[in-house]
């Protein structure tokens, strides 16, 4: 009973040694009651006490060959179908429980580490982890008892019959037959009064070894899953179309018909009502009383959201083929590879402040972006060489600033005759927030996500990962200075080379960027493969010699200064040529690299980063040697001259 009322087989971990407890108790019994029937047998049916006596005569019934059929088939049914079955599923069980402990242990890591658990409850659940497995480790052991139990029942009703026949006729001079009465039926009585509870001890074997685990009780349980009203509903017809078959027991057949049609009745009764719960605890979770809200309804604590506007609330259908919400699952799982972290999940939500064709992206509570996008329309993209109008909305792309049409699906064909590349709405949002999350990776990446990483560094190079953090340096500035190298696009994928770097400086004396800036050339490889295929060649943009030794003079005379300090409009031509190789940088489909000397690199990357995002400024010291290069553009004299 025990075993039927537990939630979950851990419930009911102290099983195993009370199985052993009771079979070796009752086999004392067993013992016991061996003595007496070989012992005082020959005295009549009632030597061994008067249970023994009433389950033999019960049994036997003046057969004694169909008492030993019975006794056989209990036999069989317990150690055949019950001890053999439990016995399968706990080794079964057993194995399968030991092979997912390690899973399950990285689990309840990864949930600590997110903030899910409290040390504490971690805790707690690896020693259930634990606990489960000696359990079903010992269940497998002790179903051994179960089956040594069964055939031990087996071997001492033989004993009993065969030794007493010959006690009874050797020893007190009985004839055949009335020692076979005696001691035949003694030993049937005794075998089913030692067959019964080993039948009982294992049908509780059985249960808990198939436990699943769950907040209700066996019964509980089974009733919940085998109430339904569309399974008892046809039981009931069956039944009732057997009652009426002539020569069946008609009332019989027909009684359990009505049975089951009551039992449908309820079910659908108790169906009707959960349904009708549900209804109304749903309206009320949309009800929300005046003057009552709680922090959860003023505060977003999204790190990445895009709000819509309504029109375009059908990007994010279930039923849409082109839903959004996969392509932005996608699209994270892309970037997170890509940089090294995982990017947090991006929340999707209409927002009817805003036009209805209107977007935003936001990072955190900051707005980084805003655009419009037609849910019903393509966006015609030119291509090479292509100077074509087409009729429809003009517009920006979103991502990279070019000129494009918003056109109707019926204009597909002759845009695309026209050398036009079109694009789906849903595709023009993902690209413009790919563009973002890269652009912001530095603000996505906390604490918390750094932590993950070490951890999981921790599992391979455990000894890297103590040296560094905290001994060298606490997790908030290494945070800080992994910010540093994500804000210009380099990876932080191989946190490896970062804590190896790290742990050949001295960075007591440097601060967070002068460290990032010194691991970079080990880490700009990955930028340049990111960008790059490997076997490509990686077209450079330079400065010309005097622009570049004007740059460096100035950096040598302010060297507090962090931001490089331009004429105006010096500066603005610079940026204006680098803008114009950019451009012609963009319509290869090639990324832009702008390669100065290292004593500029920083100074220079702060001015351009500003302006021109896309445009990565490397040292000449940053240049993968197993990597070819050309010079595609030189800025100087204040022209792009290729």
């Amino acid at each position: 009973m025990v075993a039927l009322h537990t939630h979950r087989p851990l419930d009911f971990s102290s099983f195993p040694n009370l199985l052993l407890l009771a079979t070796v108790l009752r086999l004392g019994l067993n013992v016991a009651s061996t003595r007496i029937v070989l012992s005082e047998g020959h005295t009549g049916a009632d030597a061994a006490g008067q249970v023994i006596q009433a389950f033999g005569e019960f049994i036997v019934a003046g057969n004694y060959t169909v008492g030993l059929f019975v006794f056989a088939i209990l036999v069989i049914i317990n150690l055949v179908v019950i001890t053999k079955g439990a016995g399968r599923v706990s080794e079964v069980s057993a194995r399968f429980t030991l092979d997912a402990m390690p899973g399950k242990q990285m689990a309840i890591d990864a949930d600590l580490n997110a903030g899910v658990l409290t040390p504490e409850e971690a805790t707690e659940r690896r020693s259930d982890v634990s606990k489960e497995a000696d359990f079903y480790g010992s269940m497998d052991g002790a179903s051994k008892f179960v089956k040594g139990d069964a055939i031990a029942g087996i071997l001492i009703l033989a004993i009993n019959v065969l030794g007493g026949l010959i006690i009874g006729i050797a020893q007190h001079d009985l004839s055949i037959s009335q020692a076979a009465e005696n001691y035949i039926l003694l030993s049937i009585g005794d075998g089913l009064v030692a067959q019964i509870p080993s039948l009982l001890l294992s049908i509780a074997t059985a249960i808990i070894v198939t436990r699943v685990s769950s907040s209700e009780n066996m019964s509980e349980h089974i009733t919940r899953q085998v109430n339904l009203s569309a399974a008892w509903l046809p039981t009931s017809l069956v039944m009732l179309a057997l009652g009426l078959v002539p020569g069946m027991p008609n009332m019989l057949f027909i009684g359990f018909s009505l049975i089951t049609a009551f039992l449908a009745w309820n079910s659908r009764k108790r169906e009707a009502l959960t349904a009708s719960n549900e209804v109304t605890a749903l309206e009320a979770d949309d009800t929300v009383e005046d003057g009552e809200f709680g922090l959860v309804d003023v505060k977003d604590a999204s790190k990445v959201s895009i709000n819509i506007g309504y029109s375009l609330v059908a990007l994010v259908d279930e039923g849409n083929a082109d839903n959004l919400v996969p392509k932005v699952t996608r699209l994270r799982k892309e970037i997170s590879k890509a940089l090294g972290f995982i990017i947090p999940g991006v929340r999707i939500r209409d927002d009817l402040n805003l036009e209805a064709s209107q977007y935003q992206i936001k990072i955190g509570q900051k707005i980084v972006a805003d655009d419009i996008i037609f849910s019903d329309k393509k966006l015609a993209i030119p291509g090479d060489n292509t100077n074509l109008e087409l009729s429809g909305v003009k517009v920006k792309e979103p991502a990279f600033g070019v000129d494009a049409y918003w056109i109707d699906g019926q204009q597909k064909a002759d845009a695309e005759a026209k050398g036009y590349v079109i694009v789906e709405p849903d595709d023009v949002l993902t690209t413009h927030l790919s563009q973002i999350i890269n652009s912001y990776a530095s603000d996505l990446l906390g604490q918390e996500e750094v932590q993950e990483l070490l951890d999981n560094l921790q599992l391979s190079y455990p000894n890297l990962v103590e040296t560094v953090v905290p001994k060298i340096m606490p997790l908030n500035q290494l945070t800080s200075i992994m910010k540093c190298i994500l804000e210009e696009g380099i990876p932080i994928s191989d946190l490896r080379l970062i804590l190896e770097s790290l742990g050949s400086m001295n960075v007591q004396k440097m601060d967070n960027e002068d460290i990032a800036e010194k691991i970079r050339p080990r880490l700009v490889p990955l930028l340049i493969q990111k960008l790059i295929k490997f076997k490509d060649t990686v077209p450079l943009i330079t400065f010309a010699p005097e622009l570049e030794q004007m740059i460096l003079t100035t950096v040598r005379q302010n060297p507090e200064e962090k931001m490089l300090l331009l004429e105006g409009n010096l500066a603005k031509k610079i940026l204006s040529n680098l803008n114009e190789a950019s451009e012609e940088f963009n319509k290869e489909g090639k990324p832009v690299f702008l390669i100065v000397a290292p004593q500029i690199r920083k100074h220079v990357a702060k001015f351009v980063r500003s302006q021109l995002p896309s445009v990565n400024v490397l040292s000449f010291m940053e240049l993968p040697e197993d990597r070819s290069v050309e010079i595609a553009f030189t800025v100087g004299g204040f022209d792009a001259v290729e």
